[in-house]
């Protein structure tokens, strides 16, 4: 073959043509190195959605537990409450209880001096009959606490006594002491019950 042809064959076998085609084939194989990641992506993603159920998981026997924990607790609240009012009930029944025994023995003196013959008993022992149902009865109420406020000769008290009137003082010395009692005052177990209603001196110089 003539050189000039030869060398115009080889000149076309790398005409800008046949590079245009070598060139295009060249995204191909770009879309097939991303077709290859596409796998990854996709299981990244399966991997995030896991985890996220995974947390929600945790979070929702979290919420349970607590909620469990919530419904204990009120429940025994409730079961402490209940025991507490019932055992303050008994515990004032009880005192009331103890209180009635103690004035069961008084009370049949009561009920004896009541239904007595008044043609067949004198004044003398009727009087002397109820003040010993007197004595029986603060007897039996100081056993359980009650303190009679009987305060005559001393000083006042605010906080026990009430002053119904006063009256003149002889000497400074006897200035806010207790000349008489109207009415007697009681304290149970330290809580006053009633104050004493007095009569007060006052010195006015």
């Amino acid at each position: 073959m003539h050189p000039q042809l030869r060398g115009a064959r080889l000149q076309v076998g790398i005409s800008p043509r046949t590079r245009f085609r070598v060139n295009m084939a060249e995204p191909n194989d770009y879309a097939e190195d991303i077709a290859d990641t596409g796998p990854e992506r996709d299981g990244g993603a399966a991997s995030a959605s896991l985890a996220d159920s995974s947390v929600e998981g945790s979070v929702d026997r979290q919420l349970a537990d607590q909620r469990d924990r919530y419904l204990r607790l009120a429940a025994e609240y409730d079961n402490y409450r209940k025991r507490t009012a019932k055992e303050r009930q008994e515990a004032s029944q009880r005192g009331q209880a103890d209180l009635l025994k103690g004035l069961i023995d008084s009370i049949d003196d009561i009920a004896r001096f009541a239904h007595v013959d008044p043609s067949t008993v004198d004044a003398k022992t009727v009087v002397d009959g109820v003040a010993m149902v007197e004595k029986k009865v603060f007897k039996s109420l100081g056993a359980l606490g009650l303190e009679v406020l009987d305060p005559a000769g001393d000083t006042f008290d605010p906080a026990l006594h009430e002053a119904v009137m006063t009256e003149p003082a002889a000497a400074q010395e006897d200035d806010h002491v207790v000349s008489r009692v109207f009415q007697l005052g009681y304290v149970f177990n330290g809580q006053l019950l009633r104050p004493a209603r007095v009569v007060v001196k006052q010195w006015n110089g």
